[in-house]
């Protein structure tokens, strides 16, 4: 008897070395696919670079090129200016987002809900949702006292989309049967809202929060060419006014960074969210 169970241990200490080893084996051949990627788009800067200096057209622009624009991103990121631009945006888009969500989940919640709701305001969501964001600029300046407020409002308005659709899509999927389960076991109202239905549309509002993000990101910069004296939008503008194109550049390397980075941030959240693990 005890002869069988080693030799069921030592199969199963196998297998589990066999299933690390190939977890290894692909996470390393996933990073190599990546640094390749990586590698390749250094590499296409970096003919567009010597394609733009070689050229005594567009010499001037020579700023642009990966040597000149890494130069310049690393005395902006020790010297501070780095984190003296973003601050701005990141506080406008967090003020937005905030709002989105605000907004755009309780909205969600009452589309998925009623089919009334969602009838009544189908038309009028799909038309607006398809108005662009920088067209309510007029209005948002007329609106609001400062710039920032009217970038907050901005942003708000190309992000609360994704974020009430996506959640309004979640309700809709969740199971009728779960409602009836909680009212027979005595469930009060906010037992169905806390219960329930936040932690079975987390996933689907996470997911158009992850959404918001990238169309909020988009709009934060052309938001941030007039009025404001501070951001990344404003650093590009200025950058491009005073003719420093490695500024310019590494601005635009920073905007890719930080939008990057809070992206992960959602995609690890919505891994968190989802009820599917992986083996």
């Amino acid at each position: 008897m005890s002869l069988d169970l080693t030799i069921d241990d030592a199969a199963a200490a196998t297998a589990a070395e066999g299933a690390a080893a190939g977890q290894a084996a692909g996470a390393a051949r996933s990073m190599g696919f990546v640094l390749l990627g990586i590698a390749i788009m250094l590499s296409v800067w970096w003919v567009g670079g010597w394609i733009v200096a070689s050229n005594p057209a567009t010499v001037n622009f020579a700023g642009f090129a990966p040597v000149p624009t890494f130069e310049r991103l690393w005395h902006m990121v020790t010297g501070g200016e780095a984190v003296k631009m973003a601050l701005p945006s990141l506080g406008r888009i967090g003020g937005g987002l905030a709002w989105a969500i605000a907004l755009g989940v309780p909205f969600g919640i009452l589309v998925g809900r009623f089919r009334a709701v969602r009838e009544a305001s189908s038309v009028p969501f799909q038309f607006m949702r398809m108005i662009s964001p920088l067209a309510w600029m007029p209005i948002a300046v007329m609106a609001f006292a400062t710039w920032d407020r009217a970038i907050i409002f901005l942003i708000a308005v190309a992000a609360v989309w994704p974020v009430l659709f996506s959640t309004a899509h979640g309700f809709r999927r969740i199971d009728p049967a779960w409602f009836k389960v909680a009212r027979n076991l005595g469930a009060r109202p906010w037992h169905m809202l806390f219960v329930i239905i936040l932690p079975a549309i987390a996933q689907d509002t996470l997911t158009g929060i992850r959404l918001a993000v990238g169309v909020a990101w988009i709009v934060l910069v052309p938001a941030e060419f007039l009025g404001v004296t501070s951001g990344l939008g404003y650093a590009i503008n200025d950058a491009r006014d005073t003719l420093e194109y490695d500024r310019l550049a590494a601005t635009v390397v920073i905007i890719g960074v930080i939008g990057f980075t809070l992206d992960f941030i959602c995609e690890r959240a919505i891994r968190r969210a989802s009820w599917i693990r992986e083996e």
